[in-house]
């Protein structure tokens, strides 16, 4: 199903501009609506006609094709709209929004602009 299809039939607050996704056994991925809506993003049940495997995330994975798979979550089990970012699962260890792995998502960019939080 792609996100598109499951954000047009919700209605969500005016104030919604992120989303956190809650997986099986805590783990959570953050991203802006902005990323989440571009064409490609989907959930996934499954693969060629197959139910996905449990390796691969069954029962739903998020997949963001856009952004490396870095946030393309298995074992989806909700979504959670925000009005701001939060950091998820990695980013509350450091690790860059947007899967730089040069970068925390606390260093600033080497021309001095900050990191980007909303995908452009």
């Amino acid at each position: 199903m792609p996100f598109r299809a499951l954000y047009d039939a919700i209605r969500l607050k005016p104030e919604a501009k992120y989303a956190m996704i809650h997986c099986y056994g805590g783990y959570t991925t953050n991203l802006p609506l902005e990323d989440l809506l571009r064409e490609g993003v989907l959930f996934a049940h499954s693969h060629d006609g197959q139910p996905l495997t449990k390796e691969h995330g069954w029962p739903m994975r998020l997949v963001v094709p856009h952004l490396y798979f870095w946030k393309s979550a298995k074992w989806v089990g909700g979504i959670q709209f925000l009005d701001r970012d939060r950091p998820g699962f990695w980013e509350t260890y450091g690790y860059h929004n947007y899967g730089d792995p040069g970068r925390s998502s606390a260093t600033p960019d080497p021309a001095g602009a900050s990191p980007p939080l909303s995908g452009r």
